[in-house]
Protein backbone atom coordinates (compact mmCIF):
# COMPACT_ATOMS: atom_id res chain seq x y z
CA UNK A 1 0.00 0.00 0.00
CA UNK A 2 1.60 3.67 -0.79
CA UNK A 3 2.55 5.83 2.03
CA UNK A 4 1.81 9.60 1.39
CA UNK A 5 3.01 12.21 3.86
CA UNK A 6 1.13 15.99 3.40
CA UNK A 7 3.73 18.64 4.58
CA UNK A 8 2.18 21.63 3.59
CA UNK A 9 1.65 25.40 5.09
CA UNK A 10 -1.91 27.51 5.47
CA UNK A 11 -2.64 29.09 1.97
CA UNK A 12 -3.00 32.37 3.76
CA UNK A 13 -6.13 34.13 4.06
CA UNK A 14 -7.85 30.54 3.40
CA UNK A 15 -7.12 27.62 4.97
CA UNK A 16 -4.44 26.57 7.94
CA UNK A 17 -1.97 23.76 6.92
CA UNK A 18 -4.04 21.32 8.57
CA UNK A 19 -6.85 21.73 6.91
CA UNK A 20 -4.96 21.85 3.69
CA UNK A 21 -3.60 18.18 4.71
CA UNK A 22 -7.20 17.33 5.33
CA UNK A 23 -8.50 17.81 2.07
CA UNK A 24 -5.91 16.58 0.10
CA UNK A 25 -5.48 13.41 1.92
CA UNK A 26 -8.88 13.12 1.42
CA UNK A 27 -8.97 13.25 -2.01
CA UNK A 28 -5.61 11.06 -2.22
CA UNK A 29 -8.16 8.05 -0.09
CA UNK A 30 -11.15 8.76 -2.78
CA UNK A 31 -8.75 7.89 -5.17
CA UNK A 32 -6.61 5.13 -3.49
CA UNK A 33 -8.14 3.71 -0.47
CA UNK A 34 -5.73 1.35 0.49
CA UNK A 35 -2.80 4.49 0.85
CA UNK A 36 -1.91 5.73 4.13
CA UNK A 37 -2.18 9.24 4.03
CA UNK A 38 -0.02 11.15 7.05
CA UNK A 39 0.05 14.50 7.71
CA UNK A 40 2.40 16.81 9.58
CA UNK A 41 1.57 20.87 9.24
CA UNK A 42 4.88 23.06 8.47
CA UNK A 43 5.24 26.56 8.46
CA UNK A 44 8.11 28.72 7.78
CA UNK A 45 8.69 30.87 10.93
CA UNK A 46 6.37 33.07 10.81
CA UNK A 47 2.44 32.86 11.69
CA UNK A 48 1.47 29.08 11.06
CA UNK A 49 4.65 28.14 13.02
CA UNK A 50 2.55 27.24 16.68
CA UNK A 51 0.19 25.70 14.86
CA UNK A 52 2.47 23.27 13.22
CA UNK A 53 4.33 22.84 16.69
CA UNK A 54 0.86 21.52 18.45
CA UNK A 55 -0.11 19.75 16.02
CA UNK A 56 3.46 17.89 16.36
CA UNK A 57 2.26 16.96 19.66
CA UNK A 58 3.52 20.36 21.66
CA UNK A 59 1.22 21.18 24.68
CA UNK A 60 -0.71 24.66 24.21
CA UNK A 61 0.08 27.29 27.26
CA UNK A 62 -2.43 30.49 27.02
CA UNK A 63 -1.03 33.35 27.78
CA UNK A 64 -2.78 36.49 27.99
CA UNK A 65 0.10 39.14 26.57
CA UNK A 66 0.83 42.66 24.96
CA UNK A 67 -0.34 43.50 21.20
CA UNK A 68 1.48 46.18 19.46
CA UNK A 69 -0.32 48.73 20.20
CA UNK A 70 -0.77 47.77 24.15
CA UNK A 71 -4.05 46.45 24.63
CA UNK A 72 -3.85 42.77 25.79
CA UNK A 73 -4.43 39.93 23.62
CA UNK A 74 -5.25 36.37 23.99
CA UNK A 75 -2.43 34.45 23.24
CA UNK A 76 0.19 31.28 24.15
CA UNK A 77 3.38 29.61 23.54
CA UNK A 78 3.85 25.27 22.82
CA UNK A 79 5.46 23.26 24.64
CA UNK A 80 7.12 20.16 24.97
CA UNK A 81 9.66 19.45 27.71
CA UNK A 82 11.53 22.35 28.99
CA UNK A 83 11.19 24.01 25.18
CA UNK A 84 8.55 26.18 24.03
CA UNK A 85 7.44 27.47 20.92
CA UNK A 86 7.11 31.38 20.52
CA UNK A 87 5.38 32.58 17.48
CA UNK A 88 5.82 36.96 17.35
CA UNK A 89 3.26 37.04 14.39
CA UNK A 90 0.25 35.60 17.06
CA UNK A 91 0.72 37.86 19.38
CA UNK A 92 2.68 40.89 17.64
CA UNK A 93 1.63 40.72 14.51
CA UNK A 94 0.27 42.67 11.79
CA UNK A 95 -3.06 40.37 12.56
CA UNK A 96 -3.41 42.02 15.48
CA UNK A 97 -3.72 45.41 14.37
CA UNK A 98 -7.30 46.04 14.35
CA UNK A 99 -7.36 49.84 14.08
CA UNK A 100 -4.49 50.10 11.27
CA UNK A 101 -0.56 50.74 11.00
CA UNK A 102 1.00 51.56 13.79
CA UNK A 103 4.24 52.73 12.67
CA UNK A 104 6.19 54.71 15.06
CA UNK A 105 4.61 53.06 18.16
CA UNK A 106 3.60 49.45 17.11
CA UNK A 107 5.99 47.42 19.74
CA UNK A 108 7.42 43.75 19.98
CA UNK A 109 6.65 43.86 23.31
CA UNK A 110 4.32 40.95 23.79
CA UNK A 111 6.71 38.24 22.44
CA UNK A 112 8.56 39.41 25.31
CA UNK A 113 6.20 38.87 27.52
CA UNK A 114 5.46 35.21 26.34
CA UNK A 115 9.32 34.26 26.62
CA UNK A 116 9.11 35.65 29.91
CA UNK A 117 6.07 33.18 30.95
CA UNK A 118 7.50 30.43 29.28
CA UNK A 119 11.19 30.73 31.25
CA UNK A 120 9.23 31.42 34.34
CA UNK A 121 7.38 27.97 33.62
CA UNK A 122 10.60 26.25 33.33
CA UNK A 123 11.43 26.27 30.25
CA UNK A 124 15.45 26.35 29.03
CA UNK A 125 15.35 26.59 25.44
CA UNK A 126 13.02 29.14 23.66
CA UNK A 127 12.40 28.56 19.49
CA UNK A 128 11.33 32.11 18.60
CA UNK A 129 9.78 32.40 15.38
CA UNK A 130 9.89 36.04 14.14
CA UNK A 131 7.71 36.38 10.76
CA UNK A 132 4.55 38.75 10.46
CA UNK A 133 5.70 41.44 12.99
CA UNK A 134 3.96 44.78 13.27
CA UNK A 135 6.47 47.04 14.41
CA UNK A 136 9.74 48.67 13.65
CA UNK A 137 11.16 48.57 17.54
CA UNK A 138 14.53 47.07 16.90
CA UNK A 139 13.74 44.40 19.32
CA UNK A 140 13.43 46.72 21.99
CA UNK A 141 9.93 45.59 22.92
CA UNK A 142 10.79 41.73 23.34
CA UNK A 143 13.85 43.20 25.87
CA UNK A 144 10.78 45.20 27.43
CA UNK A 145 8.22 42.27 27.63
CA UNK A 146 11.81 40.06 29.59
CA UNK A 147 12.41 42.94 32.41
CA UNK A 148 15.14 45.61 30.38
CA UNK A 149 14.49 49.44 30.81
CA UNK A 150 15.36 52.13 28.23
CA UNK A 151 15.58 55.27 29.66
CA UNK A 152 16.05 58.43 28.71
CA UNK A 153 18.65 61.38 29.76
CA UNK A 154 16.49 62.83 32.46
CA UNK A 155 16.04 59.12 33.40
CA UNK A 156 12.10 58.28 32.50
CA UNK A 157 10.69 55.11 30.82
CA UNK A 158 10.25 55.68 27.39
CA UNK A 159 6.97 54.81 25.42
CA UNK A 160 6.82 51.80 23.43
CA UNK A 161 7.72 51.95 19.64
CA UNK A 162 10.29 52.55 17.35
CA UNK A 163 9.72 56.12 17.11
CA UNK A 164 11.20 56.69 20.40
CA UNK A 165 14.29 54.56 20.52
CA UNK A 166 15.75 58.07 19.43
CA UNK A 167 15.55 59.30 22.85
CA UNK A 168 16.97 56.05 24.23
CA UNK A 169 20.21 56.88 26.90
CA UNK A 170 20.35 53.98 29.05
CA UNK A 171 19.42 50.41 28.60
CA UNK A 172 19.20 48.42 31.50
CA UNK A 173 19.17 44.96 31.69
CA UNK A 174 19.78 43.87 35.24
CA UNK A 175 16.11 41.85 35.74
CA UNK A 176 16.34 40.64 31.78
CA UNK A 177 19.80 39.17 32.93
CA UNK A 178 18.95 37.36 35.48
CA UNK A 179 16.14 36.06 34.02
CA UNK A 180 17.14 34.60 30.57
CA UNK A 181 20.67 33.11 32.60
CA UNK A 182 21.27 29.64 31.16
CA UNK A 183 18.57 30.06 28.55
CA UNK A 184 19.06 29.14 24.85
CA UNK A 185 17.56 31.22 22.45
CA UNK A 186 16.90 29.70 19.07
CA UNK A 187 15.07 32.37 16.27
CA UNK A 188 13.70 30.82 13.21
CA UNK A 189 14.36 34.15 10.13
CA UNK A 190 14.09 33.79 6.53
CA UNK A 191 15.77 37.62 6.07
CA UNK A 192 19.51 38.42 5.50
CA UNK A 193 18.56 42.26 6.12
CA UNK A 194 20.84 44.05 7.95
CA UNK A 195 19.06 46.47 11.17
CA UNK A 196 20.00 49.71 9.01
CA UNK A 197 20.25 50.97 5.82
CA UNK A 198 18.90 51.17 2.56
CA UNK A 199 18.84 47.66 3.35
CA UNK A 200 17.72 47.35 6.58
CA UNK A 201 14.40 47.35 8.53
CA UNK A 202 13.15 50.38 8.31
CA UNK A 203 13.91 51.18 4.65
CA UNK A 204 12.93 47.63 3.25
CA UNK A 205 9.74 46.82 5.62
CA UNK A 206 8.54 49.98 7.27
CA UNK A 207 6.31 50.92 4.44
CA UNK A 208 4.27 47.35 4.37
CA UNK A 209 3.47 48.28 8.31
CA UNK A 210 2.66 51.55 6.68
CA UNK A 211 5.00 53.97 7.15
CA UNK A 212 5.66 56.81 4.94
CA UNK A 213 9.10 58.33 3.85
CA UNK A 214 9.50 60.73 6.05
CA UNK A 215 8.68 57.88 8.60
CA UNK A 216 11.18 55.30 7.51
CA UNK A 217 13.65 58.03 7.86
CA UNK A 218 13.16 58.60 11.42
CA UNK A 219 12.95 54.74 12.01
CA UNK A 220 16.06 54.02 10.29
CA UNK A 221 17.81 56.67 12.82
CA UNK A 222 16.12 55.82 15.77
CA UNK A 223 17.37 51.98 14.97
CA UNK A 224 20.91 53.40 14.38
CA UNK A 225 20.91 55.21 18.17
CA UNK A 226 19.46 52.47 18.95
CA UNK A 227 22.38 50.12 18.17
CA UNK A 228 24.65 52.67 19.26
CA UNK A 229 23.61 52.25 22.73
CA UNK A 230 23.23 48.84 23.05
CA UNK A 231 26.60 48.40 21.40
CA UNK A 232 27.86 50.36 24.61
CA UNK A 233 25.45 48.48 26.92
CA UNK A 234 26.66 44.91 25.80
CA UNK A 235 29.67 45.60 24.13
CA UNK A 236 29.14 43.87 20.58
CA UNK A 237 27.43 45.82 17.69
CA UNK A 238 25.62 43.19 15.85
CA UNK A 239 23.53 45.86 13.51
CA UNK A 240 25.34 45.02 10.06
CA UNK A 241 25.16 41.07 10.71
CA UNK A 242 22.48 39.38 8.46
CA UNK A 243 19.18 38.82 10.16
CA UNK A 244 19.43 41.53 12.51
CA UNK A 245 16.61 43.66 10.66
CA UNK A 246 14.49 40.71 10.68
CA UNK A 247 11.04 41.32 11.79
CA UNK A 248 11.61 45.28 12.53
CA UNK A 249 14.92 44.87 14.15
CA UNK A 250 13.72 41.67 16.85
CA UNK A 251 17.05 39.94 15.14
CA UNK A 252 19.25 42.73 16.13
CA UNK A 253 18.27 42.29 19.40
CA UNK A 254 17.61 38.64 20.28
CA UNK A 255 21.48 38.19 18.66
CA UNK A 256 22.72 41.28 20.52
CA UNK A 257 20.97 40.90 24.07
CA UNK A 258 20.01 37.62 24.71
CA UNK A 259 23.08 35.77 22.52
CA UNK A 260 20.38 34.03 20.40
CA UNK A 261 21.54 31.69 17.41
CA UNK A 262 19.00 32.57 14.16
CA UNK A 263 18.53 29.49 11.65
CA UNK A 264 16.41 29.37 8.85
CA UNK A 265 12.61 29.13 9.77
CA UNK A 266 11.77 25.98 7.65
CA UNK A 267 14.85 24.03 8.57
CA UNK A 268 14.14 24.69 12.46
CA UNK A 269 10.77 23.86 12.12
CA UNK A 270 10.97 20.59 10.26
CA UNK A 271 13.13 19.27 13.31
CA UNK A 272 10.92 20.71 15.65
CA UNK A 273 7.87 18.15 14.11
CA UNK A 274 9.94 15.58 13.65
CA UNK A 275 9.72 15.24 9.64
CA UNK A 276 12.33 13.25 9.20
CA UNK A 277 10.83 10.57 11.43
CA UNK A 278 7.60 10.62 9.33
CA UNK A 279 9.19 10.61 6.17
CA UNK A 280 10.80 7.55 6.52
CA UNK A 281 9.30 5.00 4.48
CA UNK A 282 7.38 7.47 2.66
CA UNK A 283 6.31 6.75 -0.99
CA UNK A 284 5.59 10.93 -2.37
CA UNK A 285 5.14 13.97 -0.44
CA UNK A 286 3.02 16.41 -1.11
CA UNK A 287 3.76 20.24 0.42
CA UNK A 288 2.50 23.43 -0.75
CA UNK A 289 1.22 27.11 0.02
CA UNK A 290 -1.40 29.08 -1.37
CA UNK A 291 1.13 31.04 -3.90
CA UNK A 292 3.99 29.49 -5.79
CA UNK A 293 6.52 32.43 -6.75
CA UNK A 294 10.28 33.37 -6.58
CA UNK A 295 9.49 33.75 -3.27
CA UNK A 296 9.08 30.35 -2.46
CA UNK A 297 12.36 29.14 -3.69
CA UNK A 298 14.05 31.34 -0.74
CA UNK A 299 13.63 29.36 2.29
CA UNK A 300 9.86 29.73 2.09
CA UNK A 301 8.42 25.83 3.68
CA UNK A 302 7.76 24.08 -0.11
CA UNK A 303 11.35 24.55 -0.41
CA UNK A 304 12.29 23.31 2.22
CA UNK A 305 10.53 20.22 2.63
CA UNK A 306 11.24 19.81 -0.95
CA UNK A 307 15.16 19.92 0.19
CA UNK A 308 14.49 17.66 2.68
CA UNK A 309 12.30 14.68 0.97
CA UNK A 310 14.63 15.05 -2.45
CA UNK A 311 17.58 14.13 0.23
CA UNK A 312 15.73 11.58 1.28
CA UNK A 313 14.99 9.99 -2.19
CA UNK A 314 11.31 10.71 -2.13
CA UNK A 315 9.35 12.21 -4.84
CA UNK A 316 7.63 15.85 -3.81
CA UNK A 317 4.77 17.43 -5.87
CA UNK A 318 3.06 20.78 -4.54
CA UNK A 319 -0.34 22.22 -4.02
CA UNK A 320 -1.17 25.85 -3.73
CA UNK A 321 -3.98 28.36 -4.95
CA UNK A 322 -2.15 29.87 -8.31
CA UNK A 323 1.16 28.70 -9.68
CA UNK A 324 3.50 31.25 -10.55
CA UNK A 325 6.46 29.07 -11.41
CA UNK A 326 7.24 27.25 -14.57
CA UNK A 327 8.56 23.24 -14.44
CA UNK A 328 12.04 24.34 -14.91
CA UNK A 329 12.23 26.07 -11.51
CA UNK A 330 10.00 23.62 -9.49
CA UNK A 331 12.30 20.94 -11.05
CA UNK A 332 15.23 22.49 -9.83
CA UNK A 333 13.85 23.19 -6.48
CA UNK A 334 13.24 19.46 -5.72
CA UNK A 335 9.39 19.81 -6.95
CA UNK A 336 8.17 17.31 -9.99
CA UNK A 337 4.85 19.46 -10.87
CA UNK A 338 2.53 21.91 -8.81
CA UNK A 339 -1.65 21.37 -8.60
CA UNK A 340 -2.97 24.71 -8.33
CA UNK A 341 -6.84 25.46 -7.48
CA UNK A 342 -6.58 27.63 -10.61
CA UNK A 343 -6.56 24.64 -12.66
CA UNK A 344 -9.81 24.10 -11.73
CA UNK A 345 -11.41 27.00 -10.95
CA UNK A 346 -9.73 30.67 -12.76
CA UNK A 347 -12.22 32.45 -10.07
CA UNK A 348 -9.74 33.11 -7.64
CA UNK A 349 -12.24 34.40 -5.09
CA UNK A 350 -13.96 30.85 -5.16
CA UNK A 351 -10.18 29.37 -4.86
CA UNK A 352 -10.28 31.12 -1.20
CA UNK A 353 -13.99 30.05 0.00
CA UNK A 354 -13.95 26.79 -1.84
CA UNK A 355 -10.34 25.67 -1.23
CA UNK A 356 -11.13 22.76 0.82
CA UNK A 357 -13.15 20.55 -1.92
CA UNK A 358 -11.39 21.56 -4.59
CA UNK A 359 -7.74 20.24 -3.00
CA UNK A 360 -9.54 17.49 -2.54
CA UNK A 361 -10.20 17.28 -5.89
CA UNK A 362 -6.03 18.00 -6.35
CA UNK A 363 -5.44 15.31 -3.99
CA UNK A 364 -7.55 12.51 -6.38
CA UNK A 365 -5.42 14.21 -9.36
CA UNK A 366 -2.33 13.59 -7.14
CA UNK A 367 -3.05 10.14 -6.47
CA UNK A 368 -4.19 8.87 -10.39
CA UNK A 369 -0.73 10.49 -11.79
CA UNK A 370 1.73 9.58 -8.84
CA UNK A 371 0.48 6.20 -6.93
CA UNK A 372 -0.02 3.91 -9.98
CA UNK A 373 -2.24 0.39 -9.42
CA UNK A 374 0.04 -2.34 -8.80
Amino acid sequence: MPRVLIASDKFKGSLTAAAVAAAVGAGVRRARPDAVVDSVPVADGGDGTLAAALAAGFEPVPVTASGPTGEPVPSGYARRGDVAVVELADVSGLVRLPDGPAPMTASSRGAGELVAAAVEAGCRTIVLGIGGSASTDGGAGLLRGLGARLLSAEGRELPEGGGALAEVATLDLAVLRDRMAGVDVVVACDVDNPLTGEHGAAAVYGPQKGAGAGQVVDLDDALTHWADVVATTTGRDLRDVPGAGAAGGVGFAAMAVLGARLRPGIELVLELVGFADRLAGADLVVTGEGALDAQTLHGKAPAGVASAARAAGVPVVAVCGVNRLDTERLRAAGIATAYALTDLEPDVRRCLTHGAPLLEELGVRIAADHLPVA
